[in-house]
């Protein structure tokens, strides 16, 4: 009989060559997430099917595609509200809004969207200080059906009342209501919100770098990466933004090189851009 131990190791060397399989057939890379967390999703998915293994989780997920769109959807982070951390947008508003101002045109980066509820936030916001016309957000998630989704705006009701304190405690003065029409069980957030989003599928595991930004806001997804995913993605933002521009982190994320980033606010977790000088 297989001590624990044992079972364990056998179990970490069948993650380690499921996600192999699933970079090499569908091109997904995953083997760079934090493990304990990517093995508790593919268990989730695997236990759908019944079967005893990741191992035999493999051999079905490699000839059967629909079964990676599910996997995806387990994989990927969907937990999201509006204004969620009201501080954060709260300082948004106070800290970033005014460098922003002197900006022709402003380019953000929302990575890792999910369903969209902290870009609209964002849009909210940009609106309310004049400048959303002037402004365009990329919405990006590597799960194409999340992307779908966000795209059409639409919330459950059951949602709006505590959006709407979240909405209160990040410093909006206005009526809530007013960015939304009641569909049934579901609201529809106003049109104009839409006009100057790009939602767009990208990889941070392995896509590169598509323009220049004033922002990039990236919150409660690199909880799930390990080190040495975490050191790329940290580089990418770098090399994505302008010069002094910001990049915004969830509530349990650090900056991971003091040499790259300076503190705007730290205990909101949004950072500057340091240029660095060549001899």
């Amino acid at each position: 009989m297989i001590d624990t131990s044992a079972q364990d190791q056998i179990e970490k060397i069948e993650v380690e060559l499921f996600l192999e399989a699933i970079f090499r057939q569908y091109g997904f890379d995953f083997r760079d997430y934090a493990y304990e967390s990517i093995r508790r999703r593919i268990w989730h998915s695997a236990r759908e099917l019944k079967v005893t293994s990741i191992s035999e989780y493999q051999g079905k997920i490699l000839y059967q595609p629909d079964l990676m769109k599910k996997l995806i959807n387990n994989i990927s982070i969907t937990v999201t509200e509006m204004f969620r951390d009201p501080s954060f947008f709260e300082s948004f508003r106070v800290n970033i809004v005014p460098l922003l101002r002197m900006q022709p045109l402003i380019r953000i980066w929302v990575a890792g969207c999910s369903s969209g509820e902290e870009v609209y936030s964002l849009a909210v916001i940009l609106h309310e200080e004049g400048l959303f016309d002037k402004t365009r957000i990329y919405a990006t998630d590597m799960n194409e059906n999340i992307l779908e989704r966000a795209k059409e705006g639409r919330i459950p009701l059951t949602h709006m009342q505590k959006y709407t304190r979240n909405y209160l405690q990040a410093g909006g003065t206005r009526e809530f209501s007013k960015y939304y029409k009641v569909d049934g069980e579901f609201v529809t957030l106003e049109p104009f919100l839409k006009k100057n989003i790009i939602f767009a599928q990208h990889n941070l595991a392995t896509d590169q770098s598509f323009n220049e930004f004033h922002v990039i806001i990236c919150r409660n997804v690199l909880i799930y990466f390990n080190k040495a995913l975490k050191k790329r993605v940290f580089q990418l933002f770098y090399d994505s933004l302008s010069e002094v521009g910001i990049l915004g982190l969830g509530s349990q994320e650090a900056i991971s090189s003091t040499n790259a980033f300076s503190d705007v606010d730290y205990t909101n977790k949004i950072y500057k851009k340091l240029v660095t000088t060549k001899n």
